[in-house]
């Protein structure tokens, strides 16, 4: 048996020809440190670099905090950002799908890490990636303070990549949403921006089904290929609800509104006994919604399961305060919709009245 360590040492493997590229994976890391910077906020300087990252609750002003952890990823929705190379606006889905769970909770987003794996690193399309991490973070008043780039030749296709997100908030103890949710609480609904991160699995099919590139005029937005209008990044939430929180509004329960629509995600905020009767009329959908419906002949309560519908986010408030909160939200930019009400609880949680405008 012939000794390994005879070999010519011209001859040995190193990592790069393996394919994976760790001066390209430092280079990104230089490039966008000054985007991280960009995020700092009282309690992190938002630097890079090191085995882990820092945040001081008391300098961000908490007293006795409760924190709160979500994680998420944007799903098949990268697929269009890869195949029209559009990469400036993912990182600002992944960003919003973390901290729109964490402020449903009465949680202030405190900081924010990623998690980017590639078949092959693009430093460029990395960079663009981060940016928009950042543009998120800076949405949300988070900062970004650490991340993974993870480059998996065999794994992954060479321009593929996946994108994971995990936010850490924190609310006064006593200050955690739902509470107190009542029968005849109001329910406001604030708009989305379209389709936001869910139900991408099928928008793509229907676009398959279409015949259409993405280059190609979107059939709903005259003025955007079709690529740039399905890429519309998820609405961030966060300083409009904190800032309506901050004003005293008694805001009982949030629920954003992702996988699973309506039906799965508003009963999640809503004791055993209750459940919601939504006024579908109430909602003015984005052209997106009715081309998806008719294009892939999608019926009403599988749309209303998959999709948004143009509301995004769901505030549960007191009948009698539902006007104040509606006035606060509005001073920050928020247009909210009288959506329904709560019920009493039966076979069905979420009952609708009317149909969808679409």
């Amino acid at each position: 048996m012939s000794d390994p360590r005879s070999r010519p040492t011209g001859s040995g493997l190193t990592y790069a020809q393996a394919g994976v590229d760790i001066d390209a994976g430092n280079a990104m890391v230089d490039a966008i440190k000054p985007l991280v910077r960009a995020t700092r906020r009282p309690g992190a300087d938002a630097e890079i670099g090191g085995f882990g990252g820092l945040f001081d609750l008391k300098a961000a002003g908490f007293r006795d905090p409760i924190l709160v952890a979500a994680n998420d990823g944007v799903g098949t929705k990268v697929k269009i950002a890869i195949e029209t190379g559009r990469h400036d606006t993912i990182g600002i889905d992944l960003v919003a799908m973390c901290v729109n769970d964490l402020v449903v909770q009465g949680a202030e987003p405190l900081f924010f890490l990623d998690y980017y794996a590639t078949g092959r690193l693009d430093p460029k399309a990395g960079v663009e990636i981060v940016r928009g991490i950042t543009e998120g973070c800076r949405r949300a008043g988070c900062a970004l303070i650490g991340g993974e780039t993870a480059e998996m030749p065999g794994l992954y296709a060479e321009a593929d990549y996946d994108l994971a997100g995990f936010a850490v908030g924190a609310a006064e103890r006593g200050a955690l949403l739902p509470r107190g949710v009542q029968e005849g609480d109001v329910l406001l609904g604030l708009p989305s921006s379209g389709v936001h991160s869910n139900g991408f699995s099928l928008v793509r099919r229907i676009v398959e089904r279409a015949g259409l590139a993405w280059s190609d005029p979107a059939p709903f937005d005259g003025g955007r290929t079709l690529g740039e209008a399905l890429l519309e990044p998820t609405r961030i939430y966060v300083k409009p609800l904190l800032a309506a929180l901050k004003s005293g509004a008694q805001i009982r329960a949030m629920a954003h509104v992702t996988g699973g629509g309506f039906p799965d995600n508003i009963p999640r905020v809503l004791p055993d006994v209750l459940g919601v009767e939504l006024d579908l009329q109430a909602i003015s959908p984005p052209p997106v919604f009715g081309w998806l419906a008719r294009e892939g002949g999608i019926a009403e309560a599988e749309m209303l399961r998959t999709f948004n519908c143009g509301i995004g986010m769901v505030v549960v408030a007191p009948a009698g305060e539902a006007d104040a909160i509606a006035g606060a939200l509005r001073e920050q930019g928020e247009n909210p919709v009288r959506l329904g009400r709560v019920i009493a609880g039966a076979a069905e949680r979420v009952r609708y009245a009317g149909r969808l405008a679409i």
